[in-house]
């Protein structure tokens, strides 16, 4: 008996040991890029890198001030695309798709192929697709182009964390409004996605870490530009962008503030996903 709960024992040690191990192992990666990149880019940040505008090549110093506007900008574009288009589909496979509504089969299998296909589609397709689709008939980048590419993008990540989320609530809840007298709609609207909007709220932030670093979509849609924006409808600089363009250069300075700007992204992904672990953390006490 005591031989047989000794070899449990080490049984369970050499399991947890492994574990740890692949979690370590797991962790690594991004401990290491995370401190490569500090480590480079930490030297360069300072108030000159986020009010500064760009200096004329050749000159030191200077900022992305404007490539930081301008990537809040384009976020904010593709919100006003990605967001709501996203949760329109994920609440119709939701409600309608998973409910078995008649006569939803056919559109919602098209519906879930399609964010199916989006989410494996690689992102410079998506921007060579809105370069043909909006910058070649108007013959100019602009900024309008980059927040299209990046909203669609930003769709299937919505859209299927809208739908498992609200899959997740009990039949009974729906069926407790409807036997209220409400509309359908309104169930699905003041009930449904209203008590989940919380958790909603991840999916979308996690969309927009998503597509806060998408280089390649934007530089076929956005392209860029060492000016401040005051025209949506012209090329619009972004922090992504700007990155690649001083990393690819001669000048050592440009590199100094290409690590910089990565730092700054990277700073600004990881607290976007620790901003979505705060969302979904449990308030209040359990059985208050």
């Amino acid at each position: 008996m005591i031989a047989e709960q000794r070899g449990r024992t080490i049984k369970n040690v050499l399991m947890c040991s492994a574990l740890a191990f692949a979690a370590l192992i797991a962790i690594i990666p991004l401990v290491s890029v995370f401190g490569y990149v500090f480590l480079r880019g930490f030297s360069s940040i300072s108030v000159e890198f986020f009010t500064s505008m760009p200096r004329p090549v050749g000159e030191t110093g200077g900022g992305m001030a404007n490539a930081l506007a301008g990537t809040g900008i384009l976020i904010g574009l593709a919100g006003l695309v990605g967001i709501p288009w996203g949760l329109a589909a994920g609440i119709y496979l939701s409600e309608y798709v998973a409910a078995g509504e008649k006569g939803a089969g056919l559109g919602g299998a098209a519906i879930r192929f399609g964010i199916d296909m989006l989410a494996s589609i690689p992102s410079i397709i998506v921007g060579l697709f809105v370069y043909v689709v909006v910058v070649m008939p108007f013959k100019h980048f602009s900024a309008w182009a980059g927040g299209l590419a990046l909203g669609i993008l930003m769709i299937p990540t919505v859209a299927r964390t809208t739908e498992e989320l609200l899959k997740m609530v009990p039949v009974h809840v729906r069926e407790a409004g409807l036997a209220l007298g409400l509309p359908r709609w309104k169930v699905i609207v003041y009930i449904v996605v209203k008590g989940s909007l919380r958790p909603i709220s991840t999916g979308i932030v996690l969309a927009i870490a998503r597509v806060s670093g998408e280089t390649a979509p934007l530089l076929f849609t956005a392209f860029g530009n060492q000016y401040w924006s005051h025209d949506l409808s012209a090329p619009i600089a972004s922090l992504p962008v700007q990155i690649y363009t001083y990393a690819v250069s001669p000048f050592d300075d440009w590199h100094r503030q290409a690590w910089a700007g990565a730092l700054v992204l990277i700073l600004f992904v990881s607290s976007l996903n620790l901003l979505t672990r705060v969302i979904l953390k449990p308030s209040g006490r359990a059985g208050a």
